[in-house]
């Protein structure tokens, strides 16, 4: 259903991109941002299934400003290689590339970002500080709490498992009391990564559920 193509962010910097489109005209774009896994196969599915739905996606390779075109799979080998790149990150030019993602969209109407993990945290930095932005969901960003004193520019909306190793729920209530404007949703028994079902975290009713208060928020603050 998508495409392969290049983005240029506004420090001139060129990165990969993944674009699903829908079928007929679009509700509106939303920029999805990866796990530290990369543009893979489980963010390009989230790109379709948003397409299926009716709006354009777009998901930019963040990583690519260190290591080009890298994608990964779940194995534990695997997820130690990723988090390798974790000192790499800069999240300054990750907001760059999160605009340049929500530029290419602009032209369907209004625009949200999606994120997960690593991309959980990213979708509230857009949502704090990319003007113009109609909505944001984050699904377990483990630095949320690091960057809870910024405030959202739209609607935010956040997902957080009972069982995340890496994010406490004292955090989470942290972050609750600095942002009582965001929809907060905790979910028992989900560790880390419950929403993608190619990882052993999968939780398929906490998936599903927090997808339905996803799509709910997205049909809500996203509709021209």
């Amino acid at each position: 259903m998508g495409k392969q193509f290049t983005l240029t962010a506004a420090d001139k910097h060129s990165l990969g991109a993944y674009r699903a489109d829908p079928q007929g005209a679009p509700k509106g774009g939303l920029v999805v941002i990866q796990e530290i896994f990369g543009v893979n196969r489980h963010i390009r599915a989230v790109c379709d299934r948003l397409a299926g739905m009716g709006y354009a996606a777009v998901a930019p390779a963040v990583f690519d400003r260190f290591v080009r075109d890298f994608e990964s799979g779940y194995t534990p080998d695997e997820i130690a290689h990723a988090r390798s790149y974790l000192g790499n990150l800069n999240w300054d030019n990750m907001v760059h590339d999160m605009a340049a993602a929500a530029a290419d969209l602009k032209s369907v109407g209004p625009v949200g970002v999606i994120g997960f993990c690593m991309g959980g945290t990213a979708a509230f930095l857009a949502a704090c500080r990319i003007p113009g932005l109609s909505a944001a969901v984050a699904y377990y960003g483990g630095m949320i709490g690091k960057f809870a004193d910024e405030k959202p520019k739209c609607p935010m909306q956040m997902h957080f498992g009972e069982k995340d190793d890496g994010i406490p729920l004292s955090t989470v209530e942290e972050i609750k009391k600095k942002r009582p404007e965001a929809e907060i949703y905790t979910y028992p028994g989900a560790p880390h990564g419950f929403n993608c079902d190619e990882r052993a975290s999968y939780r398929k009713d906490a998936a599903d559920l927090a997808w339905s208060r996803t799509t709910e928020f997205l049909a809500k603050h996203i509709k021209k």
